[in-house]
């Protein structure tokens, strides 16, 4: 296993996770490095998701969660949105009855540096001439630029991403990498949820191995073929 960092953004330690009386995650823990990009890659029903609603608080939790030096265990959503992490769900959560424009506009901006609007065209130019089109008229892959596009407003240092290549096709997928590079490159720190490892790897920092609700392995930097070999082993159906 890595060291552990001292420059942490985030750390999650004995995580535990419950839907009704069944446990869903069994004591995850693993770290995510300021400006940087972490995926949790495993099979489905590996407990990725959970943990990610776990650290938004989302779900019925247990442990610790640290961000930016102070425990989140027992803060409720709204209150950990506003120290800065923002969710963008598998489902993208886009509003039908509202324009694309009312969609990017709904969330608050809740900290200081949110993305303004004109900038995050130049980040998905596809929506652009969308802006008056309703929220699901949209495209598969336009609406997960709106979905990403939206928490990019609300000054978020760290974005936790589900699934965001799901079901879209390979074009779309290349401009969702280029998009999320750019947010690294700016200084974002994304959480990355991904069963597309070939996606995930040009992306990520490091990789964090999820399997039956526990961190089976964690790996770091560039991959070379043993460390590749071990990734795609667990991911194997």
């Amino acid at each position: 296993m890595p060291e552990k960092l001292e420059s942490a953004l985030l750390r999650v330690e004995g995580l535990q996770a419950w839907y009704g009386e069944s446990q869903a995650l069994h004591g995850i823990g693993f770290e995510v490095p300021a400006g940087g990009v972490t995926t949790l890659l495993g099979r489905n029903g590996a407990g990725k998701s959970t943990t990610l609603k776990c650290i938004m608080g989302m779900a019925r939790r247990a442990g610790s969660i640290v961000f930016d030096g102070r425990e989140c265990i027992r803060s409720q959503p709204d209150e950990i949105a506003r120290r800065g992490i923002a969710y963008c769900p598998e489902e993208r959560g886009i509003f039908a009855s509202l324009s694309v424009m009312e969609n990017l506009l709904l969330p608050p901006v809740v900290r200081p540096g949110g993305m303004p609007v004109e900038a995050i065209l130049e980040l998905f130019p596809n929506l652009r001439s969308r802006m008056a089109t309703q929220g699901t008229k949209l495209s598969g892959g336009e609406q997960q630029m709106l979905a990403i596009g939206r928490v990019l407003r609300t000054g978020a240092r760290l974005l936790l991403l589900d699934e965001p290549t799901e079901g879209l096709a390979p074009v779309i997928v290349q401009q969702i990498g280029k998009a999320i590079g750019q947010l690294k490159a700016q200084g974002f720190t994304i959480v990355l949820v991904e069963q597309n490892f070939a996606f995930a790897r040009q992306l990520a920092d490091r990789h964090v191995v999820i399997e039956h609700g526990q961190v089976m392995d964690v790996l770091d930097g560039g991959l070379g073929p043993t460390e590749q070999a071990r990734l795609e082993g667990y991911l194997r159906v």
